[in-house]
């Protein structure tokens, strides 16, 4: 079981939503808690409600490479190294993929995927190289498995967070250091308005903001789970060190349909050419898999 005591974590699009949650559990607990978002302001409003010495802000856009390589460093400088990474900015374009522009994919892509790949190829070698093992939560969500129309990037963006995860849970358990894959519903956040984050360079091709929709999403997420519940389930996922946390328990029924699903559609044809040499292969592959997947469980 992971100790928090005396960690230092960073927690992305830590000033509000799931993030906020997340921070203050891990303050809790006895953590150094850096909050970084792309917000100034949100970050000045997360910090004046917690009444906390060991709690930082940091601006810093997460698809930029240099920026999160340059928080780490002034974060590090302060807090000490960072153990415990939270990739959990995001945000949402309502609409389909037909009726979005490149620039659409990637802000969303480049917030939601490259936020993440940025937060581990800038943490991980620093915290394989301290050797004092650590855990690493990556926000997927509901959406990473439950697919329609409309939000296709988010989507997109939220099926290969779950990919990276994955992968990087069964590498990291040799360093000690666990990996889990976050995977929320509604939540009370602000996603909804992420067009007021857009940064002006990847405007073109935008569709005007639909603010009668962005105001029925707001009510929608007004019933959203409260941050602090999940920030409690998040650092319990942890504790269990569980391949996913899924911290909204109504859609278990609908995932497990959803699996019924996918089997439905396995045929059965006859023998072809190469089959068996294929059957051997894959034998020695699933054992490697589920091998890698049992010594990650027992990596914290």
């Amino acid at each position: 079981m992971i100790d928090f005591a005396g960690r230092t974590a960073f927690v992305t699009g830590g000033a509000n939503g799931v993030g906020i949650g997340i921070v203050r559990a891990l303050l809790a607990q006895g953590c150094k808690v850096a909050i970084a978002d792309i917000r100034q302001d949100a970050i000045d409003k997360a910090l004046a409600t917690l009444d906390n010495n060991e709690v930082m802000g940091v601006q810093v856009d997460v698809a930029s490479r240099e920026a999160m390589a340059e928080a780490a460093d002034k974060v590090e400088a302060q807090f000490g190294p960072v153990s415990l990474l939270f990739n959990n900015a995001g945000v949402n374009l309502f609409q389909t993929i037909e009726d979005s522009s490149y620039s659409d994919w990637d802000w969303v892509m480049g917030v939601n995927l490259n936020g993440p790949i940025n937060g581990v190829m800038t943490f991980v070698p620093r915290m394989i190289e301290a050797g004092n093992g650590g855990y690493i939560v990556n926000t997927s969500s509901m959406a990473g498995w439950q697919a329609s129309g409309s939000p296709g990037i988010y989507n997109t963006s939220k099926f290969a967070v779950r990919g990276l995860s994955e992968s990087l849970r069964c590498s990291l358990a040799k360093h000690r250091i666990g990996v889990s894959v976050l995977c929320p519903a509604l939540v009370k956040s602000y996603i909804y308005a992420s067009d007021d984050i857009r940064p002006t360079e990847l405007m073109d091709g935008a569709k005007p903001v639909d603010h009668e929709n962005v105001k029925r999403l707001a009510e929608f997420h007004d019933f959203g789970m409260e941050p602090d519940v999940i920030g409690e389930r998040v650092l319990d996922g942890m504790r269990d060190n569980r391949m996913y946390i899924f911290s909204h328990p109504e859609h278990k029924e609908e995932l497990a349909a959803l699996f019924d699903t996918y089997m439905s559609d396995f045929k059965d044809y006859p023998n072809d050419p190469g089959y068996e040499k294929r059957v051997e292969f894959e034998k020695f592959r699933r054992k490697s898999y589920d091998d890698a997947r049992e010594a990650a469980k027992h990596a914290i």
